[in-house]
């Protein structure tokens, strides 16, 4: 990462253009000097929508922010906050970053304007049709003992449940094969969901993205809440959603690749995001277990598993995988059959590269938009992953920092004990 930072102390902030009236402006100027964002997010705020505008940045980067704003900016209209954050935006975030998001919205805008969704109930959220009765119930009581009255947890950290009705499954991979079929017939050249599948479809890209994301906030948030709030369960803000495919003339195995830290893994691999959602759809398949080998931070990445950290999982349509990104694991051949899997990368204050403009500001480094400055990030950062560069401590998730931690508690109270016995003029032991 490259960080280049320079200051004008004293410059006054330009006024959000379009849309404002002279009294819109003057409130603006007036906040801008005298708060700051917040240093949490306001998680009982509930954002305002930016589908619908004509934005060059995702709606969900303003709904995102919108949980930072000063109080007093949440009570200004839509197009206030959104002027006024977008005027945020286009002087902090790199010219490259800007090119790279606009260009990505231009490819979903001309999939979207040319294919013809098969079953469009599918792209809005109707979660009596979508959901098991049983995730359904325990959503709605929205407590913890009711998430683990529906759940199994097999290996710490893994938790599976029935989520998904057969229906919808049968709906989403008729879709995913429309899309598919188009994707044919037009030769459109479409971009896979990962470096790791030359498979699947990233279902954001044809219109899915507002279901997914109602999906994540209402349904795993709550419950990412409860069980993932030492990886920001509870502030998770963006996602990416995407179907894998194996079998016969698809992907066969899951297993290495580089991640996103440049680490490379041997036969398993990390997640980019804080908290994953894994959900087979079908087919008939053989083969294809999902296998875990315990939670690590990059440092500990290729270290020993432990023995109370192995798990095989045997995939079963409708029923999720919840776990944290970080925890390890590939998946195995399908030996035969046609597998198909949904994925929801769930991740924490995911900005396109305006995460660390975030991050300075909570540092306290520089005022909302007070001072000029420029950065220069790589794609997709975000404050947890920035944090985590200055954070030396993961023992609250990483299994081997845990351990680390108490083999330094063991030793320290054994040289106490021994210090002690030597004062007492006892032998030690």
């Amino acid at each position: 990462m490259s960080l280049e930072v320079t200051r004008k102390e004293n410059q006054q902030p330009t006024p959000p253009t379009g849309g404002h009236n002279g009294n819109g402006m003057a409130v603006l100027q007036s906040m801008a000097t005298t708060h700051r964002l917040r240093l949490n997010p306001n998680t009982e705020h509930k954002p305002e929508s930016y589908e619908g505008l004509h934005l060059e940045f995702s709606p969900l980067l303003f709904s995102s922010l919108e949980r930072y704003l000063p109080p007093p900016m949440l009570s200004l209209s839509r197009d206030s906050k959104f002027h006024y954050m977008r005027d945020i935006i286009l002087r902090y975030s790199p010219e490259g970053e800007r090119t790279r998001v606009q260009k990505q919205r231009e490819y979903r805008q001309k999939i979207i304007s040319h294919y013809q969704p098969l079953h469009r109930e599918l792209y809005a959220m109707h979660a009596s049709n979508f959901f098991a009765p049983s995730f359904l119930k325990a959503i709605n009581e929205n407590k913890g003992e009711s998430f683990r009255s529906i759940m199994a947890e097999p290996t710490q950290g893994v938790f599976t449940f029935e989520m998904l009705q057969p229906h919808f499954c049968e709906l989403l991979l008729s879709e995913v094969e429309n899309f598919e079929k188009w994707v044919h017939e037009t030769k459109f050249r479409i971009m896979r969901p990962n470096t790791m599948n030359k498979f699947g479809a990233v279902l954001d890209d044809f219109g899915l993205e507002t279901m997914l994301g109602k999906l994540m906030e209402d349904f795993i948030r709550p419950i990412s809440k409860v069980f993932f709030s030492d990886v920001g369960g509870s502030t998770l803000d963006s996602h990416h959603g995407f179907v894998v495919e194996y079998g016969v003339n698809r992907d066969v195995e899951l297993g290495s690749f580089t991640n996103f830290c440049s680490s490379v893994l041997v036969g398993f691999h990390v997640d980019d995001s804080e908290v994953t959602l894994n959900v087979c759809l079908g087919k008939q398949f053989s083969g294809g277990d999902l296998f875990f080998r315990g939670v690590r931070c990059d440092k500990h990445v290729n270290t020993e598993t432990q023995s109370d950290e192995i798990l095989d999982y045997s995939h079963v349509p409708g029923r999720a995988v919840l776990h944290r990104g970080r925890h390890r694991h590939g998946a195995r051949a399908t030996t035969s059959g046609h597998r198909v899997n949904l994925l929801l990368w769930c991740r924490r204050f995911r900005l396109d590269g305006f995460g660390l403009l975030i991050f300075m500001v909570k540092l306290g480094w520089v005022w909302l938009i007070g001072s000029d400055f420029r950065v220069s990030n790589r794609n997709d950062s975000s404050v947890f992953r920035e944090l985590r560069k200055y954070q030396k401590d993961f023992s609250s998730w990483c299994g081997e920092c845990q351990r680390e931690k108490k083999e330094r508690q063991r030793v320290s109270i054994a040289a106490t004990k021994q210090e002690l016995l030597k004062r007492e003029g006892k032998p030690a032991t």
